[in-house]
């Protein structure tokens, strides 16, 4: 019995830590695919003659 409370209260203390640490993993992983995209269009633009930003 107290093998399960202690498991429980352990996953208690560490479930926020892991879903903070998937938040972040997940946040960044879009931030590198809206990074890249950005990128490609900038690119895209400026290849076709069109200069976004001067």
């Amino acid at each position: 019995m107290n093998t399960i409370n202690d498991t429980r209260s352990l996953l208690d203390r560490h479930l926020p830590l892991l879903v903070g640490l998937l938040a972040a993993l997940l946040a960044g992983k879009a931030l590198k695919k809206m990074f890249w995209t950005a990128f490609g269009m900038y690119w895209a633009l400026r290849a076709s003659g069109i200069h976004p930003f001067g």
